[in-house]
């Protein structure tokens, strides 16, 4: 009996994404202006699990709502880019691997919402994209970034890409650490029907460039990784 709930609210939550992903994208289709587009689909991210009765803590929204910054957040699950849509404010512009533009309706909807493509495996066109970002972060935007680069089944924070912490230190903004707990028990990666769990996103204390203690990128990167997994609910896989 167990099971055959868990399967009929796993088909439920799954219709749930379907539908909102459709709203999401006649939205970004018709509406002609980046900002209100993305405030769109944050609130079509927030149905998500407002109409999934997906329980959801979140904590220190206020550290980042009017402030550029750089948020770096764990990855483990299909949905934690709705997550963070969801979840923080509509002026972030998102950091996506390259790959997602082979898949055509996720490459629209992104590209719709101002992310930016990043390669990960050609080093010109890597250094390429690394430049682009810097120059969007000079000019006021603030920056989303999986730092784990992709997610697997095996649970743990994987080893961080340098690309976010080095455009912190260059562009001397504060960088954001966000933990998200739960997601992986909701669409792990190989799933293809969600399953009820509650959602814990936590927006830690911001870190200064500046900081003594993250004097380099490579100890900024540190300090971030450490503060993580102090409230992480996976091990520490780097």
């Amino acid at each position: 009996m167990h099971n055959t709930k868990s399967n009929l609210y796993g088909v439920y939550l799954y219709l749930v994404f379907m539908v909102c992903v459709v709203a999401t994208l006649v939205g970004v289709t018709i509406i002609p202006k980046l900002n209100t587009r993305r405030k769109w689909v944050t609130k079509c991210a927030q149905f998500v699990f407002k109409l999934g009765l997906i329980p959801v803590h979140k904590s220190g929204y206020e550290k980042i709502i009017d402030k550029q910054c750089i948020v770096v957040a764990n990855h483990a699950s299909y949905i934690d880019a709705i997550i963070l849509h969801a979840f923080l404010p509509p002026h972030f512009s998102f950091v996506i691997k390259s790959e997602m533009k082979k898949v055509p309706i996720a490459h629209f909807l992104f590209r719709r919402v101002g992310s930016k493509f990043v390669e990960r495996f050609v080093t010109s066109e890597s250094a390429r994209d690394a430049r682009n970002l810097m120059r969007d972060a000079d000019s006021g935007e603030s920056l989303a970034f999986f730092p784990e680069g992709t997610f697997t089944n095996e649970p743990g924070l994987k080893k961080f890409r340098t690309g976010a912490f080095v455009i912190a230190k260059k562009s001397n903004l504060p960088l954001v650490p966000v933990v998200i707990n739960g997601s992986r028990k909701i669409l792990p990666a190989g799933a293809f029907i969600p399953r009820y769990n509650k959602l814990d996103v936590h927006i830690l204390d911001p870190i200064q460039p500046d900081n003594p203690i993250s004097s380099s990128t490579r100890d900024l990167l540190s300090v971030v990784r450490f503060k993580m997994l102090e409230i992480l609910d996976e091990p520490d896989m780097a």
